[in-house]
């Protein structure tokens, strides 16, 4: 059977649109990932080799090296989201007739549970760091490009805030904990910085088209 992301682009719009929870917006949060690194890469590939940029060739063929890397690893992301959520479903499968069954049971949902909320936790720290480098390709790469980079720049904050959703809504499961509260602290952290990284950047643009 085909991973999420080795399917095609119809396969996996079909996929997600049918009757099964997964994929769903964990799994179309990691895609926003890595189609923003896709753009982010494209932009340097962009500006490599021309004369205009031959300043920023060094620079640009770095940063062609870290979108590839940020691609690969958003690409396995959209397969462990779905995996995280199998595995909360299996968990809360488990048998429950006996106190030793349900101890068990109540354990594994916990411990599946917090996984589920690790995966789209790390979604979301890597696409507010990408964010970063999409700042920079925007301003210094082609500028005949630089649209595209804004585009990478918004599936970035996509990739981020869709992806706290996911974990919010499986720490809400969670007991309120220390842990918990680190959690909650590290979402706020990263919306607020997201959503202003994406505000800086457009409203730059706005003032060169």
């Amino acid at each position: 059977m085909k991973s999420l992301s080795e399917l095609t682009v119809k396969e996996f719009l079909l996929v997600t649109a049918g009757d099964d929870p997964v994929p769903g917006g964990g799994s179309v949060s990691a895609l926003c990932g890595a189609l923003s690194a896709a753009l982010g890469q494209m932009v340097t590939n962009l500006t490599i080799g021309k004369k205009k940029y031959a300043d920023q060739e060094e620079n640009m063929k770095e940063m062609a090296v870290v979108f590839n890397s940020y691609l690969d690893d958003f690409a396995l992301d959209i397969d462990k989201d779905s995996d995280a959520y199998d595995a909360v479903f299996s968990a809360y499968k488990l048998p429950k007739e006996t106190d030793e069954e349900k101890e068990f049971r109540a354990r594994q949902i916990q411990e599946a549970t917090k996984v589920a909320a690790e995966v789209p936790l790390q979604v979301a720290q890597k696409a507010c760091k990408l964010m970063d480098f999409i700042g920079i390709v925007a301003k210094t790469g082609n500028q005949n490009a630089v649209t595209d980079a804004c585009v990478a720049m918004m599936c970035a904050r996509t990739a981020v805030l869709g992806a706290l959703l996911n974990v919010r809504i499986n720490l809400a499961s969670l007991p309120k904990d220390e842990y918990a509260e680190r959690i909650v602290q590290e979402i706020k952290r990263l919306e607020m910085s997201a959503v202003e990284r994406e505000h800086k950047l457009l409203h730059w643009i706005k003032t060169k088209i």
